[in-house]
């Protein structure tokens, strides 16, 4: 299926569809969906049409969303959805002079959180609003699962999510192995968000990380044949000697004697 046969914006869509890639897990290839993030710098009025309050005629209505480039330094740290705005102002704030281009940016912290289930700190790069989602969710391992990865838009934080998943999925030997109690305490409080360990090894992958994961379980080497036939013929043989009423009998007596 040669792809300049179809438009650019359907060649990743179309890639997923062949090869490796449509290999892929299910429930990843679900996650690679594109879904709209929650709006940030900017509120949609959602509706099509509304009156002009002054000629009261019907009027479309255009929500365009705000342009927001993300850095590299977004995907190391929690903006909470905040980025880079482009736009230009006005030199001494006459609109009569000529415009200059000019880029907000938001302004960054670093802050410690602590993860209650991977019992672990971390200094983290944040905004003031991530500050408020954090309070907001009633804690910081509850916005880092409770929150999309559309909405994170952070590989730290994905990758903080798969770390938590993990723990959960592995609660027994991973979440407070020498504390039963608090290890109750914490997946109590939790459990909502547990999903089979075969699914939370996938979430916050990139595609390249998730097409080596795939090679590598491919590539791995089959058990050889002989061992599993002899597994079978030394569990087979143990019946058959049991089965055997001599055989009991003779055991018995060696063992009164």
């Amino acid at each position: 299926m040669p792809l300049h046969k179809f438009p650019p914006k359907l060649w990743a869509t179309l890639k997923l569809q062949k090869g490796i890639y449509a290999r892929l897990p299910k429930h990843y290839l679900k996650s690679l969906e594109p879904k709209e993030p929650t709006p940030v710098h900017w509120k949609p009025l959602g509706v099509k049409y509304r009156a002009n309050p002054k000629t009261g005629l019907k009027e479309r209505v255009q929500d365009v969303p705000i342009p927001i480039y993300f850095p590299h330094e977004a995907q190391e740290g929690l903006w909470g959805g905040e980025g880079w705005i482009s736009g230009f102002r006005y030199a001494n704030n006459d609109k009569l002079s000529n415009r200059l281009k000019k880029t907000w940016k938001p302004q960054l912290f670093k802050r410690e959180l602590y993860s209650e289930i991977l019992d672990h700190k971390f200094t983290i790069t944040v905004t003031m609003r991530t500050l408020d989602l954090i309070d907001a969710a009633y804690g910081f391992d509850f916005y880092i699962l409770k929150t999309s990865k559309e909405d994170l838009n952070s590989k730290l934080g994905m990758d903080l999510k798969r770390a938590m998943l993990l723990r959960l999925a592995n609660r027994d030997t991973e979440l407070y192995p020498s504390d039963p109690l608090k290890r109750d305490k914490i997946y109590s409080k939790y459990k909502q968000f547990e999903i089979p360990k075969e699914e939370a090894e996938w979430v916050g992958l990139i595609l390249e990380e998730a097409v080596e994961k795939q090679r590598q379980l491919e590539d791995k080497e089959p058990e050889p044949l002989f061992k599993s036939c002899v597994e079978k013929l030394v569990e087979e043989l143990h019946l058959q000697k049991l089965s055997e009423p001599h055989v009991i009998e003779k055991e018995k007596t060696e063992s009164e004697s």
